[in-house]
């Protein structure tokens, strides 16, 4: 784990979740999809294509699939199929990543507010944010409908910040992939990346730190001290 103090000295007045991967194992669910649809123009899914759009918007992944496969078809075509194979594949159920649930009641219990930053699609954030039970615990949530450039462009963070009324230096990033890190650092906002099965092989060196939990204590005490210095 790298050491905190990487992290500005500003400390955090809000938290900004990716939400794929980061909040849930979505990944997986995408997987499917995408193998789906794939599989219906007779190709393979495969791990090295995954790794190359991970945390990128709509657009860039479906270009990289009508490029990778010489497909004769609209990106937007190709991801309207997706979404309703997405759809119907979450309703096989998510699972929340671990701690996420003890985080989001501490960030309650700290008063500080957050928001999500999601690549996915707002059809797609508002349908996974609910069958994760979580949409009211969010202030707002931020997708790729919402932004001109995607991640690894830090628009999506610096919108967030904006809407928090604060400087990037003091929104707090929680993400999963390399885009979405180098997103939150050209933001120049402090980010910790979150290891799990789906992305065990990326190189966080641009994260300030790395959990594989999101109640890890080092996060938690981050947090805490943002409050303490805030005089709560």
């Amino acid at each position: 784990m790298k050491p905190l103090y990487k992290i500005p000295s500003g400390f955090a007045s809000a938290v900004a979740f990716d939400m794929d991967g980061l909040m849930f194992d979505t990944e997986r669910v995408y997987w499917k999809a995408a193998s789906a649809l794939l599989g219906r123009r007779g190709f393979e899914y495969t791990k090295e294509l995954c790794d190359q759009i991970m945390g990128r918007p709509p657009e860039y992944c479906f270009k990289r699939f009508i490029e990778v496969f010489d497909l004769k078809e609209d990106w937007r075509d190709l991801r309207r199929e997706d979404e309703e194979l997405f759809i119907g594949f979450l309703e096989e159920g998510i699972v929340a990543s671990p701690g996420l649930g003890e985080l989001l009641d501490e960030l309650d219990r700290l008063r500080i507010p957050r928001c999500v930053c999601t690549s996915s699609a707002s059809r797609i954030a508002e349908k996974v944010l609910a069958k994760g039970g979580v949409r009211d615990r969010f202030d707002f949530v931020l997708t790729s409908d919402d932004v001109e450039k995607g991640k690894p462009d830090p628009e999506i963070y610096l919108k967030a910040a904006e809407r928090f009324g604060v400087e990037p230096s003091r929104v707090l990033v929680l993400e999963d992939s390399v885009a979405g890190t180098r997103s939150a650092e050209a933001a120049g906002c402090p980010r910790v990346a979150f290891r799990a099965d789906h992305n065990r092989d990326a190189n966080f060196d641009s994260a300030d730190f790395v959990v594989e939990r999101l109640d890890d204590p080092n996060l938690l005490a981050f947090l805490q001290g943002s409050v303490l210095r805030r005089g709560y």
